[in-house]
């Protein structure tokens, strides 16, 4: 079976157009990929800056300076004289 002319080039106008489409849709899908992967990226980023400022507060929170105030307002501690400090024997590790 030969086919004509006509028919020929329809058949390559076809082939080109589902080529064409092809590319346009797999373009489409590289876009909306690297559309996730810069939303990903941008969540990572605000991940790593609120972690950065989790630890911050967490060692604001564990300082000393507020560790002996928050004692002294909440548990009436105060810092023992030298005569009621006593140093009980033990090894160091």
């Amino acid at each position: 079976m030969r086919l004509s002319g006509t028919s020929l080039t329809a058949l390559a106008v076809a082939a080109l157009l589902t080529a064409l489409s092809l590319v346009t849709w797999r373009q489409a899908r590289v876009r909306e990929a690297l559309a996730d992967v810069a939303e990903l990226r941008r969540e990572m980023s605000l991940a790593d800056a609120e972690q950065a400022e989790l630890k911050r507060r967490i060692q604001t929170l564990e300082s000393r300076g507020r560790v002996v105030a928050e004692a002294r307002e909440r548990l009436d501690m105060r810092t023992p004289n030298a005569g009621e400090i006593v140093l009980l024997p033990g090894e160091l590790e």
